[in-house]
This record gives structure tokens, sequence and C-alpha cells, in this order.
């Protein structure tokens, strides 16, 4: 195993911050290092009424960080806050150390966690996005320490040695990947119009980073999604199938975890990815009940899914981690919602129920009456509607069936006829 990278951590908490969210998000800036195999060797913040303009805190700050530095001999100094390229440029040169932010940090953990081909250029191409921000503004005697991607936190990049002088091969590369990844989206559309075709119910698991979506994911579907206790363990997205209480099979997809301030070039990047929770028939939104800033994880994983315009879907809240629950955990009321634990057998089977449940609230009762012979019928109302009753009626010779369908389902107006 690769040895861990020292870190130093700077943030400054401004007037619109309070002080405990400033102090989760320092705590979260920490953890998002240990998912990026660094360790944290010191945090410094600072007070301010606005971040300063030319190195983001004030310059005695900047002083005070110039001799830690000196004596702790970090290998990166990271701030909890997008920078600037003049505040970069700075603190580099005041500081002679490796300068990134948390839209960096974010990045380097993505281009880690990415296994797929599609994952891959997605996060190559925030990368390429993130390089034009940060980079490029800048380019004028930064060849030497430009030069240097691909090693250490933050740096891992696409590869390339020369961005600093061939702005055309970024716009060019951009080009590429794109045309790539519009051809993936394509694929993917294709499946979606089959599942659609076939009437598929569709699910998506949503939700804050680490909130325990993948432990749920593969529980419900005997999967194997990667699991750690790290943000953005999952980042390419699975899909499974799931077997409900009375049979009905429904296809659950693992998505991206959500995190405050995800960076606009990540959110850009991975929309296509997240096409996935648009298609969906109904959201299932995990929030960790442990975590003491739990609340705002929900808010977070709101704003984000009214940016892709899911609000007409149904949603209803997973509160998770049931038996580690934070002592001033209250549910919100805002959605219908369940409390589990996702290593609890009993709360999984409480879960299938509900999640069915919720399903049928979106359905349409059916009773109908099948003959004998109609054997192909028969298996179809097992397989795509959630029957809730079937037996022989010997009078009659007839199967009656109850349960229930979507409305837009074929079978539905067959059976009224």
């Amino acid at each position: 195993m690769n040895e861990r990278e020292k870190v130093i951590l700077v943030g400054c908490q401004l007037p619109d911050i309070d002080e405990e969210r400033f102090s989760y998000s320092m705590e979260e800036l920490a953890s998002l290092v240990h998912t990026a195999n660094g360790e944290v060797i010191m945090t410094v913040t600072q007070k301010r009424e606005a971040a300063h303009p030319a190195t983001y805190i004030g310059k005695g700050k900047v002083e005070e960080l110039a001799r830690l530095v000196e004596q702790l001999e970090p290998d990166v100094v990271i701030f909890n806050d997008e920078l600037s390229p003049s505040q970069n440029r700075n603190l580099s040169r005041q500081l002679s150390v490796r300068i990134i932010d948390r839209t960096q940090l974010i990045l380097d953990i993505f281009a880690q966690r990415a296994r797929s081909k599609e994952g891959k250029l997605q996060v190559e191409l925030a990368q390429l996005h993130a390089q034009l921000q940060y980079l490029l503004p800048r380019l004028s005697g930064q060849g030497t320490e430009l030069s240097r991607l691909g090693g250490g936190i933050g740096t891992r990049g696409p590869g390339e040695t020369k961005l600093e002088t061939d702005r055309r091969h970024i716009y060019r590369r951009i080009d590429e990947i794109k045309t790539q990844l519009k051809l993936v989206a394509e694929h993917r559309e294709r499946y979606r119009e089959r599942r659609k075709k076939n009437h598929v119910f569709q699910i998506s698991l949503v939700g804050y980073t680490n909130a325990g979506k993948s432990t749920l994911f593969n529980r419900l579907t005997d999967a194997d999604s990667f699991e750690e206790n790290l943000l953005f363990a999952t980042l390419d997205p699975l899909t499974r199938k799931m077997t409900l209480p009375s049979g009905y099979t429904v296809l659950l997809t693992d998505t991206v975890g959500f995190i405050q301030d995800l960076p606009t070039t990540l959110v850009a990047a991975f929309r296509s990815t997240l096409e996935e929770v648009k298609e969906a028939d109904l959201i299932l939104h995990v929030v960790d009940s442990s975590n003491p800033d739990y609340y705002h994880h929900e808010q977070t994983v709101y704003e984000l899914l009214d940016e892709l315009g899911v609000s007409s879907i149904p949603i209803v809240t997973i509160y998770n981690k049931r038996d580690i629950a934070h002592r001033n955990f209250v549910p919100s009321t805002k959605t219908d919602a369940i409390i589990i634990s996702a290593f609890d057998a009993h709360d999984l089977r409480r879960l299938r129920q509900f999640i069915e449940e919720t399903m049928m609230k979106q359905m349409v009762h059916y009773h109908a009456s099948i003959p004998s012979n109609e054997g192909r019928l028969l298996a179809q109302l097992k397989a795509e509607t959630i029957l809730r009753e079937l037996h022989y009626n010997e009078e009659s010779g007839m199967y009656e069936c109850k349960g229930y369908m979507m409305p837009k389902h074929p079978l539905y107006g067959q059976l009224q006829q």
C-alpha cells in the first residue's frame, strides 16, 4: 500500500456559516483526505468577514501557515473552499508547497474510484474542465509545477505532460470525450427503452455520500457493489434485479453519492450517469441517521435532485443506521419514511414490504377472471404486476386474480375488456 501523504487543512469561517456547520465541513474535508489516502497532520482555521482576495486567509495566517509548512514538511496543503487561480498562485509562491482546494481533492478521489469506461471518461472530462478553469489563467511561469500531473493528491489527471503549453489539445480531448460519452449515453438510452418496452419498474437509490446506499443495495439485490466506510466508495452506477414480497421483480440502481458543494464540473460531467435517476419510477433517498449533520445532508440531496429536474418522481426516505442513530435524530415528514438498519434481516423484510406498498400507490387495482388455459397471461400477471391474490374458482373454471399494475401497462387495457 502506498504511504499516506501528509496534509495540512485550511479553513476560513465566514459570517454566513455557523460554528457547527463549519466544524462539520472541516471534518468532512478530513474524511475526503482519508479517502484520498492522505493523513491530516494539522488543521488551521480562521474567522473572517470575507475571504482575502489575494490569499483567501489573512496575511498573518499565511505567515503562520508558512512556519507550519517549514516545521511539518507536508506534501500538500488543502483549502476547504474553491480557490481562484490568483489565490492559488499567490499561496504557492509564499508557502513553497503544493496547494489544492476542496474541488481538486474531490476530482482526485473520483479519479481513483472510477472503474467503468464511462466513469473514467467522465472523470477525465471533469478534470480537463478543472484544468481549464484553474490552470489556463496562470500558465505563464507554471510549466515546471504543472508538468507534475499524476503524482500525489490533487494531481491525478489524464496523464498529459504538456497541458500547460497546448490549450488546443485540451479542447480537442474534451470534444473526443464528449463524443465517446454521447455513444455511451445512446447505448444506455437503448437499454432504458428496452426496459420501458418490457414494463420494468425502475427504482433509484440516491443519498449523501457514505449514507450506506451500496450496503443496502447489496443486501436487497445480492449484488457485489463496492462497500467501504469511505466517501465516494461507489462511483459507477450499478443496476440489479430486486424481488419484492409478492414475487414482483424490479430494477434497483445504486448511484454516486452527493456531497455539499459538489463541484459544478462534476455535476455537469456526471449528468449522464445521473440520468438513471431521471428515468426512475421511484426514488429511494437513503439518509445516515447516525450523522449529526443528517438534516443538511437531506437538503443537499433535495437541491441536487431539483437541479436534475426529478421533482415529479415519487420519493421516499430510508433512514439508515437505526442501531446507531444520533441522539438528536428526528425523521422528516417531507416524505413517507422508514427507519432501518441495512444489516438487520427483519428491517430488510420491512423495507421490501414498504417499497411494495409505496409502489402500489402509483398503480391501479385490478380484479380479473382468467381462463385456466391462459397460462401465458397468468405468467405475465405474476411477473409484471403485484399479484396479491390468486385462486382457482372450480365453479367457473377460472383463476381469480387481484393485484396492482402500472396504469400504462398494456395488460390493464386488456383486462378491462
